[in-house]
């Protein structure tokens, strides 16, 4: 991955979690621009139906996520689970309900601060059967066939190579297992100034691609029984108020208009 990039992403990433850090310890408020700049209330929409009372309010407001893979993933009791990019930590201490005791879930990470946060969550709740390690999702710290399922929620749209990335998802799960992710598609093109901008980057939608390429690279990583389906479609004014708080100023109104009904949130299934 581009080490511009991928610093980028990691600077952004981690001011999140320390703005979200400092609101806990001094009760103000604060916004950030992630993949959606969510509110608990934004959480609770792609949340729709799911207990969420029980989770930390600092992990369920640190979702930075464009949908829910918990709803296809069919978490099993017993079963080990990886969650890509974790964040505060929300999809994992939700996935340790469903694995239970027997179970195991492993939360991975590449920024420090997201981690100290992921785990000061996991102390408020007391689960045991979680763990949150720091690596990068092109370099899983895992050993082959470990985990039943990887789930993941808007991040490898921020991997400059998704086949790697995928590539490693596929030799952490077990034989029979299963790829749940949500991530962020292309519907249709944009200007290249969009998609060059660093902003979009940090916000989840220069590194998307089509669900044709998607595909294509899942396959050829060896999975099977590939779905793609939209679980949303981002209009200009989505796409502008949560995932772009900046854009660089050469960016006319023309370029602007390209970015209505481009993106999509979308729930990807895959098996080994």
């Amino acid at each position: 991955m581009n080490t511009n990039i991928r610093e980028k992403v990691q600077e952004q990433y981690g001011k999140i979690a320390e703005e979200f850090s400092k609101k806990e310890k001094t009760g103000g408020c604060c916004s950030s621009a992630g993949c959606g700049n969510q509110s608990i209330t934004d959480t609770s929409v792609n949340y729709a139906g799911m207990e969420l009372s029980a989770l930390p309010r600092e992990a369920i407001e640190a979702s930075l996520g464009c949908a829910n893979p918990l709803v296809f993933a069919q978490l099993k009791e017993g079963e080990t689970v990886l969650d890509l990019g974790s964040g505060g930590g929300i999809d994992v201490l939700m996935a340790s309900r469903f694995v239970g005791d027997n179970g195991k879930v492993y939360g991975l990470d590449m920024t420090d601060e997201m981690l100290r946060l992921a785990n000061g969550n996991k102390a408020k709740m007391g689960v045991a059967n979680v763990d949150f390690i720091k690596g990068y999702i092109e370099e899983i710290p895992l050993p082959d066939e470990t985990v039943d399922a990887v789930i993941s929620n808007c991040v490898i749209n921020l991997s400059e190579d998704k086949e790697k990335a995928l590539s490693e998802a596929y030799r952490v799960i077990k034989q029979g297992g299963r790829l749940r992710v949500a991530d962020v598609v292309t519907i249709k093109e944009v200007s290249p100034e969009i998609r060059k901008s660093a902003e979009m980057w940090c916000g989840c939608l220069a590194g998307t691609i089509t669900i044709e390429a998607y595909e294509s690279i899942l396959r050829k990583c060896g999975y099977t029984n590939i779905q793609i389906e939209i679980a949303h479609v981002y209009t200009k004014e989505v796409i502008l108020s949560e995932f772009m708080n900046q854009l660089e100023s050469n960016i006319d109104n023309a370029d602007l208009e390209t970015l209505d009904g481009a993106f999509a949130g979308a729930l990807i299934s895959a098996d080994k």
